[in-house]
């Protein structure tokens, strides 16, 4: 059937299903194998998570080449002009990790309302700081959520379990989906400025980048958190380190970042900043349903 080029981990039991599909699978090694411009040639497919770049340079340096599947949501790493310039088909699996990324949005939610991370920090150091780190409730708050997309509603459904009032926001209609999981459609403003929550469930696109910016920082309320799960430069992180160090909001908590890892490390480290390393879809459930939708879209692909 063909040749695969698994670019980035996918899990062990999608590798074997690949191969058992009768696929001549190779799993790159990106401390060995030089660059991937050079092996690219004689695949017929390539599989990336985020780490790995398909960019113009790959898709012209390939000679066989007809399929990339992104094992995951996000394609901002594949160049889908120039794959559909020379008829090379992009799929990714964004049904595989909602749950994960939704359950994410609430562990880090909680985390900033509960002081989690300074409390388990403290006793660790062997400190008992009871009355300084008194948090706050999730009930009758308000969430912003900034795409409403599969995440974006998982997240909503979750969020009325809380009894939190929803305001959602896309650039496309989402009057059902607000009807059905009981949240109400708003715009980007009002989000900004009411919510007490804004989570963030975007693409990073060039009308994305940096939409939480200064502005959007000093018109949110001053007891409001943020929460990216989403891309890394969809907020400004340099306007956002400077509104924590200003008291302009109570706090945020971002998964993904401008740079991964990150190289100032400044944001990271301020005490009303939760930080994780890019772990939204990292459950062994989410990794098991992206391997299985991986391999289907690659064997129906080649197919």
């Amino acid at each position: 059937m063909g040749r695969v080029l698994v670019a980035d981990p996918i899990a062990e039991s999608a590798v074997a299903k690949l191969e058992a599909a009768g696929l001549e699978v190779v799993t790159r090694n990106h401390d060995t194998d030089g660059p991937i411009e050079e092996q690219i040639k004689g695949f017929d497919c390539v599989v990336v998570r985020s780490a790995t770049k398909i960019t113009k340079e790959v898709i012209d340096a390939s000679d066989k080449l007809k399929l990339v599947v992104r094992a995951g949501v996000g394609l901002d790493n594949v160049d889908r002009a120039a794959a559909a310039t020379k008829g090379v088909v992009v799929q990714n699996t964004p049904e595989a990790p909602t749950v994960s990324v939704a359950e994410m949005v609430f562990s880090l939610m909680f985390s900033l309302a509960r002081n989690i991370t300074q409390a388990d920090s403290s006793m660790k150091d062997e400190r008992w700081e009871k009355k300084k780190l008194q948090g706050t409730e999730l009930w009758n708050k308000t969430l912003g959520i900034v795409g409403f997309g599969r995440i974006g509603q998982e997240v909503a459904k979750r969020a009325k379990a809380f009894d939190m009032d929803v305001l959602a926001y896309d650039v496309i209609d989402i009057d059902e989906a607000c009807k059905e999981v009981g949240a109400k459609r708003s715009d980007l403003n009002t989000i900004i400025e009411q919510a007490d929550y804004i989570s963030l469930h975007v693409p990073l696109l060039p009308q994305t980048k940096g939409m939480i910016g200064e502005k959007e920082l000093k018109t949110m309320k001053k007891t409001a958190y943020l929460i990216n799960t989403s891309r890394g430069g969809v907020v400004n992180e340099k306007a956002l380190l400077d509104a924590l160090n200003n008291a302009e909001i109570a706090g945020a908590a971002l998964d993904v970042f401008e740079n991964e890892p990150p190289v100032d490390w400044q944001l990271i480290k301020h005490p009303r900043f939760v930080a994780t390393p890019h772990l939204a879809s990292s459950t062994g459930e989410a990794q098991v349903r992206v391997g299985d939708l991986t391999v289907q879209k690659v064997i129906d692909g080649l197919k």
